[in-house]
């Protein structure tokens, strides 16, 4: 497999593009038109390679194990962990692994011999969603050690006394704990606590008790449990419920981790603030917990009193003893969606799906970053998210990044922009997006020399966009969405004349998303898809005069 190590603030492809705009017939200010094509060449159909989309090292996970953080990829073939060595500010090492399109959670034995992995896949079946990876020589690559019945592994945490284990979903049964024993190098189920749980993402373990965090991250709404979690008794093998009061109503348990003799429990919030709760690790009923900031909390790391945690903003400082969440100084570019917290050496290492590492002084705000591209992360085409073309110019979606490549000249550039465009449409040259997760409508006008932008926000529990479409006749940007974590689903519509936006919440029912929108002759057509409900199966259409409200069919 080629390699490339190319910078997350441009790219250059030069094949095949300039062909492409030739036989479509177009200029560079053209939109890009099946019509175009076929006046061009009306009895024959010619499909060019254009070479990669978007290309940009996408990353899903960081875990720092001495001077050296661990990083997992995300939507990249194959799927591999990178060794980036901080004080040096390049990359030492990368281990491909032979199974999963991402990891997500990273874990590390005490000692810091080995490093454990756990995929997200495609499909339930034999293949190990377990790897482990020496780091006495990383040069070595990493290896199978087993799997988990669930599809995808979210969360891992070893024992003081080696053992892992493991949580996750994806299967169409509720998340179970998991074990691996590496003297035995068996995998076993411990049990399933919730059985209404259709998500596990947060474990953190000690010798004798395992914590085990769910909720309803996805296919929530309807009897799906809300936030919960449980100590698992390894000597008793018994689940016990601990869910701190304050976080019964969000939907799932975000984050766990054990600082000192305290359990940090984090919440994922959707119509209201996310919480942090330290809880004593020998007596859980014994806690303090306070409101947190934005809607999500994650990735603890600790300095002292204070523990370190991210949202969907930035970074931020829960103090122990005081119990109190503050934001942290910092006064270098956003951070993105963040999928590491560390710290060394006094500093906050923070690991941003933009594809760069920050060290951050949490004290003064000063920073460093540091491209994980530029220092040696193999950069390889990322699985698309969405795609729209016009204007010249076809915009490909990822994570954390979309492509602009010019049809006329091939040069290609990438925005960065939060989340991932699931789907996108071009009108008189200007991009929009509906983009993931609980980002609204982001827009581009090539020709203003501004950035890419949000033009429209929506109730952050609709996070999850699933079809763009331009009504001709209103004039306006229409987007459908999911719930993840409520059910339901929503209409929104946008006018780029007057930066309007309206919001239609669940226009099918309350439990159906909306997968899809169409318009003509100024009325919006909606699809219902499959919901979760009493285990039956609904789809529905409606109609809807743009922006006026909804009608019945």
């Amino acid at each position: 497999m080629e390699k490339s190590n190319i910078s997350r603030r441009a790219a250059l492809q030069v094949g095949g593009v300039a062909s492409l705009a030739a036989a479509m017939g177009l200029a560079a200010g053209q939109p890009a038109s099946a019509s175009a094509s076929l006046a061009a060449k009306p009895k024959a159909t010619e499909v060019l390679d254009l070479g990669p989309g978007v290309v940009q090292f996408s990353l899903m996970s960081g875990l720092l194990v001495g001077e050296t953080l661990y990083i997992g990829s995300r939507n990249l073939d194959p799927v591999r962990i990178v060794a980036f060595h901080v004080p040096s500010g390049k990359v030492t090492g990368v281990s491909e692994l032979e199974n999963g399109y991402a990891i997500q959670t990273l874990a590390a034995d005490a000692a810091g011999r080995y490093l454990y992995a756990g995929v997200l896949q495609n499909t339930t079946g034999p293949k190990p969603n377990l790897f482990r990876w020496g780091l006495s020589n990383l040069g070595a690559k990493a290896t199978p050690v087993g799997r988990i019945g669930d599809r995808d592994v979210r969360d891992l945490s070893v024992a003081p006394n080696g053992r892992l284990y493991a949580v996750g979903g994806g299967s169409g049964t509720a998340p179970a704990l998991w074990e691996y024993d590496p003297a035995t190098g068996t995998v076993s189920n411990l049990g399933v606590p919730d059985a209404g749980a259709t998500l596990a993402r947060a474990v953190a373990a000690t010798d004798s008790t395992i914590f085990f965090g769910a909720g309803s991250t996805l296919g929530g709404g309807g009897s799906a449990s809300r936030a919960c979690l449980y100590a698992y008794d390894h000597a008793a093998k018994s689940f016990r419920n601990v869910t701190p009061a304050e976080m019964i109503a969000d939907p799932s348990i975000r984050d766990l981790a054990i600082v000192g003799d305290k359990l940090m429990v984090s919440s994922a919030a959707s119509t209201s603030t996310s919480k942090i709760a330290a809880l004593s690790v020998t007596n859980p009923s014994s806690y303090a917990s306070a409101a947190s900031e934005g809607k999500t909390a994650k990735n603890f790391a600790a300095i002292g009193d204070n523990v370190y945690f991210a949202n969907e903003a930035g970074l931020l400082a829960y103090s122990l003893s005081a119990n109190t969440v503050s934001a942290v100084p910092y006064q270098g570019p956003f951070l993105g969606e963040i999928w590491g917290v560390d710290t060394l050496n006094g500093k906050v290492l923070v690991t941003s799906a933009f594809g760069f590492v920050a060290e951050i002084d949490p004290t003064s705000g000063t920073f460093k970053t540091t491209d994980l591209g530029e220092a040696g992360a193999p950069s390889d085409a990322q699985e698309a998210m969405g795609l729209a073309a016009g204007g010249g110019l076809v915009y490909v979606g990822g994570n954390g990044v979309i492509s602009r490549r010019s049809l006329g000249t091939g040069q290609v550039a990438n925005m960065t922009v939060p989340g991932e465009a699931k789907d996108a449409v071009v009108v008189d040259s200007v991009l929009y997006t509906g983009q993931y997760s609980s980002q609204g409508i982001w827009s581009y006008d090539p020709r203003s020399g501004k950035p890419i932008s949000q033009v429209a926000k929506f109730s952050s529990e609709q996070n999850r966009p699933l079809d763009v479409h331009w009504d001709e006749v209103n004039k306006l940007v229409l987007v459908c969405a999911q719930a993840d974590t409520e059910g339901g689903g929503s209409l929104w519509t946008y006018d780029p004349r007057t930066g309007k936006s309206g919001f239609f919440l669940n226009p099918v029912d309350k439990v159906q998303l909306v997968r899809a929108v169409t318009a003509r002759d100024g009325v919006a057509y909606l699809g219902g898809g499959p919901a979760r409900n009493g285990g039956t199966w609904h789809r529905c259409g409606v109609r809807s005069r743009s922006g006026q409200g909804i009608v019945a069919p």
